[in-house]
């Protein structure tokens, strides 16, 4: 096609969307295959921001406009559903999930709302009167951040299962607790030298290893871990996909997929039972992976149901644990400053090369040190490649930031991903682990809004939530369900509602290069929508009630994937 045939094509394609979709004047207008009437819908397109009715045709909207108008139009249409007033909005997309670690944490022994070690080990002790000898029990998600400064160690947990290998790792993923059995699976004794980028936590006493290991030492043990089926890796994902449906997630940003992921989200999307859309962050720190994908390219699936066009990396570790790299030390333990787990050399070498081949880097950081040192290799990895225009580098997280910082996510056209109940989680010890003067610099949405950078919103699940709307609710208050504390915590960093709606919807679809495809409801765009049981739009003054908001239906190309009623 030539040049200028295209650059028209790009110009008129919202005019050309608009015929194809039958809604220019006088024309006739094809029926739908679905229509929604009688319902309070939030388009997030600011050319038309409300309307009452939808008409879905092909697995997109076809046309939105008032019940009077679609009655007129579309009186034959070939399924209506009343929503009786009930509000529509965009299908959330999520832009930072573990769907597979859901999945799995769904098929092991859940210690997320464990408060005490006396608890997780309760649990542990009544998996293993079950559980054959030798057969490894297996859990996730007690609290590194709140326990990490009174960490247990392993001899509760070696009494409830002597016979059992047990390991159970943190709520986020960077710290792990293991009982002697697992350490001596694993080979694990005071002799064993700490890992790069990791580290055994040892009694000061004996130099014995204690079973709690951070960051990459984990790997010491997961080495030796059993390990998943394409079966069992598929049942995983499919658990957490209906999950995540049930609560309004109609896509998500799957961060750090293996080959074994890749081969299950195919199979699932082949058998069509993969009801969600997923854009794939590949495993940065897998050299083969990379070199593999590299070559190859991104795979951006016209039917947008599976792209894998993303890289995700990790500058450093966690705050709760004191992993996150800081640039100057611990306020609550001056002698550490936390450490990188990927150099700012390594960085900029994979971002250089993705841009060449058209891939997304997407890279964790926490502290501000790894926050500058990855906006460092962003910038140089940008300068050398110009010809890599629209590159949309994220940062997931970017959650303690310098003031000088914060103007260069704009400036460098770079995105920061943000999770808002990561504050609301973090906020009661936060502020010890980096004080007064630097957490002004925190979990810092509003600052980073006032400088034009793009914001997509989500909640890193499981470590947080999947309830779209604790994050809203998290986003515009800064407090905790309960309500604390009272006007927020560093409330002016508050968002507004419409701000958090856009952050799940229109810029989570921009982070994935999907904003002409998904994210508001217009003429030409994926069905993909979600009917609510309240009206958000008056909650922004009553927000506590936009937590008990239910999901009542999601579809998903104009297919109804979840329907409450039949729950």
């Amino acid at each position: 096609m030539p040049i200028a045939l295209r650059a028209l094509k790009r110009l008129f394609r919202p005019f050309f969307c608009i015929v194809l979709a039958g809604v220019c004047h006088g024309q006739e207008v094809p029926a739908p295959s679905l229509l929604l009437v009688h319902g309070k819908v939030v388009t997030m397109d600011p050319a038309r921001p409300s309307a009452q009715a939808i008409a879905i045709r092909g697995g997109r909207i076809a046309w939105v406009g008032s019940d009077r108008e679609a009655l007129k139009r579309f009186g034959s249409a070939g399924m209506k559903i009343d929503l009786r007033g009930r509000t529509v909005l965009p299908g959330i997309i999520d832009a930072h999930t573990h769907l597979f670690e859901l999945g799995k944490s769904l098929l092991r022994l859940n210690l997320k709302d464990v408060a005490t070690e006396d608890d997780a080990v309760a649990r542990v002790r009544e998996k293993a009167a079950t559980a054959p000898p030798g057969e490894w029990i297996l859990g996730w998600g007690w609290d590194e951040g709140k326990w990490a400064s009174h960490y247990p160690d392993n001899r509760a947990l070696s009494q409830a299962a002597p016979n059992n290998p047990v390991y159970l790792v943190g709520l986020h993923t960077f710290a792990a607790w293991a009982n002697k059995k697992a350490l001596e699976a694993a080979g694990i004794t005071a002799a064993t030298r700490d890992p790069e980028n990791g580290r055994i936590l040892r009694d000061p006493a004996t130099g014995e290893p204690t079973g709690i290991l951070l960051n990459g030492a984990q790997a010491l043990v997961e080495s030796h871990l059993p390990p998943l089926t394409l079966e069992q890796a598929e049942k995983a994902i499919g658990l957490a996909a209906q999950e995540c449906v049930r609560h309004g997630l109609t896509s998500v940003h799957e961060a750090r997929v293996s080959s074994l992921m890749i081969d299950a989200f195919r199979d699932l999307h082949r058998k069509e039972k993969l009801p969600l859309r997923v854009y794939a962050m590949l495993d940065g720190a897998d050299r083969s992976l990379v070199e593999e994908w590299l070559a190859r390219g991104p795979e951006i699936d016209p039917g947008h149901r599976l792209t894998i066009r993303a890289f995700k990396l990790f500058a450093d570790g966690a705050l709760g644990s004191r992993g996150a790299m800081l640039l100057e030390p611990y306020s609550d333990s001056p002698s550490g400053k936390g450490m990188a787990t990927t150099p700012e050399a390594s960085i900029y070498d994979l971002t250089r090369r993705s841009l060449q081949r058209g891939f997304q880097v997407c890279t964790h950081a926490i502290g501000d040190a790894a926050n500058r040192m990855t906006l460092n290799a962003y910038e140089k990895a940008l300068s050398e490649t110009p010809q890599a225009r629209d590159a949309r580098l994220r940062v997931e997280h970017a959650q303690v930031l310098t003031p000088e910082d914060i103007p260069r996510f704009a400036r460098l056209s770079i995105i920061p991903s943000m999770q808002p109940t990561h504050a609301t989680s973090d906020m009661a010890w936060a502020e010890k682990r980096i004080g007064p003067r630097r957490i002004k610099g925190a979990y810092a949405w509003r600052s980073l809004l006032k400088t034009g950078a793009h914001l997509p919103l989500s909640s890193d699940f499981p470590g947080e939530t999947l309830n779209p709307f604790y994050g809203i609710y998290a986003a515009i208050t800064r407090q905790d369900p309960a309500g604390n504390p009272p006007g927020g915590w560093y409330p002016a960093q508050r968002l507004t509602l419409q701000e958090a709606l856009r952050g799940y919807t229109r810029e989570a679809a921009y982070a994935e290069f999907e904003e002409d495809q998904k994210g508001s409801l217009g003429p030409g765009k994926l069905a993909d929508l979600i009917v609510i049981d309240k009206d958000i739009t008056r909650l922004e003054a009553h927000p506590k009630e936009i937590l008990s908001i239910r999901v009542l239906k999601t579809f998903i190309g104009g297919k109804l994937v979840y329907d409450a009623r039949e729950k």
